[in-house]
């Protein structure tokens, strides 16, 4: 007797088969699309490092020149924990491939990396890694300007980003988020080019050395006499608003970037 193709044997069987196809072909395209994937990723990521310089400017400059430009670039490690620039030759001996090196991945590595205080951990990141990448643009074999990775909680999510200086390492040339999780509309708007305009030519440092940097609840006062280091705040996204500035205090604070900036400039 012939089976009943509407069995529940076969109807099983079937389905079984449709979603074995399915999980191949998936697995598959995963597979030969990761290349493609990663590249894209890369590229993204090159193109905030260049926005935040001032070298890319959104529908102006071409997709096509971002390698070209960004190869402008000198790339070193820095030792968060030395406050120095590795040389070349030091990361080659630390098995680090400067292009690819994951702050991210190295962050959740005990052995790579240094869980954060409470106090101290004002970013709100948890652990905060040993090295980290900084882009430098030379001028006449001298640092002209420096991007430096950056990254913080908000409201719903940590903010991924650059922030660029000039050479005395405390006027800001730009901002850029490149990834994160806030409201459309509200935090979302770090990504808003007005906003981002108005860090242009503010200072991070007071006479002091301190972080200053404030965003300010609402806009800044014209007539403050603390204008130079306030920023205006993201309509209705208070919260969001003090993560960046909490981010911005902590990498360019002592447990980030600042004790380098200040080796650096001598």
């Amino acid at each position: 007797m012939a089976d009943n193709k509407d069995s529940i044997k076969n109807v099983i069987g079937m389905a079984l088969s449709v979603c074995l196809v399915s999980a191949i072909i998936v697995a598959g395209s995963a597979v030969s699309l990761k290349p493609m994937r990663l590249a894209n990723k890369e590229q993204d990521r090159n193109k905030n490092i260049l926005i935040a310089a001032g070298l890319f400017q959104p529908g102006v400059t071409k997709e096509a020149q971002i390698g070209e430009l960004f190869r402008e670039f000198e790339l070193r490690l820095v030792d968060l924990d030395a406050n120095r620039l590795l040389t070349l030759d030091e990361s080659s001996a630390l098995g680090i491939d400067l292009s690819k090196y994951d702050q991210r991945r190295a962050s959740k590595d005990p052995d790579l990396s240094m869980a954060l205080a409470t106090k101290e951990d004002i970013a709100s990141i948890g652990r905060r890694a040993q090295y980290s990448v900084a882009y430098l643009l030379k001028k006449d074999k001298q640092i002209d300007k420096i991007v430096l990775p950056i990254h913080g909680y908000g409201l719903w999510s940590v903010l991924y980003g650059f922030v660029a200086l000039e050479n005395d390492f405390n006027t800001v040339i730009g901002i850029t988020f490149y990834e994160h999780g806030e409201t459309a509309g509200l935090g979302g708007e770090v990504e808003n080019p007005r906003w981002k305009n108005l860090w242009i030519g503010k200072e991070i440092f007071d006479a002091d050395g301190q972080v200053a940097l404030t965003v300010v609840k609402g806009a800044v006062n014209p007539a403050s006499k603390t204008l130079v280091h306030e920023v205006d705040g993201l309509s209705g996204a208070s919260l969001t608003s003090r993560g960046v500035q909490n981010l911005i205090a902590f990498w360019l604070g002592e447990q980030g970037f600042g004790p380098l900036l200040k080796n650096i400039k001598g």
